[in-house]
């Protein structure tokens, strides 16, 4: 496993916990606690595909309206969200 830092550890140059790397994911990211709401809300792009799913974690990016977009499930809680929110910062999600 390679490491850009004790707390964050990167596998194959993606995000440990959420699976997904720069290119994965769009600047603007939607964050449902529920996995399952990943796929209905991504069902209402123009185009969508999946690109991660790990533990809690589901994650796909497509489309809308010709603007790109993405949607990763944050779970339950708040420590599970923050993890989320710091590892899709890191692949630069603004």
């Amino acid at each position: 496993m390679k490491r850009i830092s004790a707390t964050a550890p990167v596998i194959e140059g993606k995000q440990y916990h959420i699976a997904c790397g720069p290119k994965d994911v769009a600047k603007s990211v939607l964050l449902p606690g529920d996995p399952a709401r990943v796929g209905k809300i991504a069902s209402l792009w123009d185009s969508a595909k999946e690109v991660a799913n790990h533990r809690e974690y589901h994650t796909m990016t497509g489309a809308y309206q010709k603007t790109p977009i993405s949607c990763t499930s944050t779970g339950i809680g708040a420590p599970s969200l923050a993890i989320a929110v710091e590892e899709l910062s890191r692949i630069g999600v603004e």
